[in-house]
């Protein structure tokens, strides 16, 4: 038997290919597909990234997921099992379908403010305290600025633990980049 109907665990080094090796997107009709499949394939150990989707592509969703590509039948057969259906697997063969990065980070000395998507968080950089959350237009957006602002990135609630918008979602993916900088 090959081995084609049962589930295994795909390796390690075919989980980690770096930027050199081709790269898919997974596009997906709502945000909350994007979200449930980023942590199935995250928690089974698959480098994804979530990006923003390019022009050429865009169906709605403002988000995709980016994977490499040499590995998307497992993927696939990893969210079916999950019971998640991407909309189209688009490979990433051109520079006009390539995923836009998420992520935008300005320096104003004494403050680094990370932008995901359309939210924005600004910490001043010697105590990492939160000085202001702004962006989107989700109805929890002044709610996660009242519960962040003020306290440091340790003291902070996740956005993800409190907001379910793609606002939150967004404040959490830049939450989580300007953790990894400090």
């Amino acid at each position: 038997m090959l081995g084609f109907l049962k589930k295994k665990k795909p390796a390690q080094d075919k989980k980690d290919q770096g930027a050199s090796a081709d790269r898919g997107i997974l596009v997906f009709e709502n945000t909350s597909d994007v979200i449930q499949a980023e942590n199935t394939l995250k928690k089974f150990g698959w480098s994804v990234r979530v990006m923003g989707p390019p022009p050429e592509i865009q169906t709605g969703c403002d988000l995709v997921i980016e994977f490499p590509l040499i590995e998307e039948l497992n993927i696939l057969r990893e969210l079916n099992y999950a019971n998640i259906q991407p909309l189209s697997v688009v490979p990433v063969t051109a520079p006009l379908l390539a995923p836009v990065d998420l992520f935008h980070i300005k320096n104003f000395g004494d403050y680094l403010m990370v932008r995901a998507a359309n939210m924005k968080i600004t910490v001043e950089k010697k105590s990492l305290k939160i000085v202001n959350i702004s962006g989107g237009g989700c109805p929890d957006v002044p709610f996660l600025a009242q519960e962040m602002v003020g306290k440091t990135l340790a003291e902070a609630p996740r956005p993800r633990e409190l907001g379910h918008t793609l606002c939150g979602y967004a404040l959490e993916l830049a939450y989580e980049e300007l953790c990894r900088k400090f």
